[in-house]
């Protein structure tokens, strides 16, 4: 059983919502039938990214532009992949690659992906989430640490990614203790690996951490050499119907 903080443990009946965010589907000339499932009538989907040569790519794109004219029609929100990686990318290729997402594709917000975690580049995270409110003032804004950052982090965007990995670290994850301060709609999960036969436990895990979005899937890195997020898992109408109103084939 995965060591997890007894300061989470009430927050799985605080009647918030779990739902999907997607990390990034392959493009819809690759997945065409993956992208057309994310619109079908039940699927809980918070956020899906949209993910072009980590980033907006060379120039606006007819598949992608139907794929998420789609979603939006739909209700489904749309962010705009933007990558931080680590701190080494300036705060002006950034706004440069987010001002194409939203002037090609209108998306909703951003995920900052490979976004620092530690206390020092705070200041320049801050100025980055400050620029992109400042060109989209309603924009949805992800950070995408992949662990939990340094508090400080939590006031400067409206979701943190604080786990993506694998289910064999997921299963003896810890939840930071200042994480209990915010409701579980701050926080996301996403894991890959995780077995058909323990999509309830890896649930279980994500409440009583804390964290009401979520990807699960049993997709593989294939030790590095492959994205885990650009399939759908196996199993997502299964899971779908365990998180939301479901869907049957």
């Amino acid at each position: 059983m995965p060591y997890l903080t007894s300061t989470r443990a009430g927050t799985a009946s605080t009647g918030v919502r779990t739902g999907f965010g997607v990390p990034g589907l392959a493009h819809p000339l690759v997945a065409p039938d993956e992208w057309a499932g994310l619109t079908c009538p039940g699927t809980p989907l918070h956020w899906v990214v949209l993910n072009i040569a980590d980033g907006p790519g060379a120039h606006p794109d007819p598949r992608c532009l139907e794929a998420v004219g789609r979603l939006r029609n739909a209700g489904v929100r749309v962010l705009g992949h933007l990558d931080a990686a680590y701190g080494a990318r300036s705060l002006g290729e950034q706004i440069s690659d987010a001002h194409r997402h939203l002037d090609w594709y209108q998306v909703d917000g951003f995920l900052l992906d490979h976004c620092p975690s530690e206390r020092a580049a705070l200041p320049e995270v801050r100025r980055i989430v400050t620029t992109l409110r400042a060109i989209s003032d309603d924009a949805h804004i992800v950070l995408g640490h992949g662990t939990h950052p340094y508090p400080g982090y939590a006031e400067n965007a409206d979701q943190l990614v604080t786990f993506s990995g694998t289910w064999a670290d997921y299963r003896w994850s810890q939840a930071a203790e200042w994480s209990a301060d915010y409701p579980p709609d701050r926080f996301c999960h996403f894991v890959h690996g995780v077995p058909r036969g323990h999509l309830e436990e890896a649930l279980r895990i994500a409440r009583w951490q804390g964290a009401a979005t979520i990807y699960f899937t049993d997709r593989t890195d294939s030790g590095g050499r492959a994205d885990p997020w650009e399939t759908m898992p196996g199993y997502w109408d299964e899971i779908v119907s365990r998180v939301g109103t479901g869907v049957s084939e």
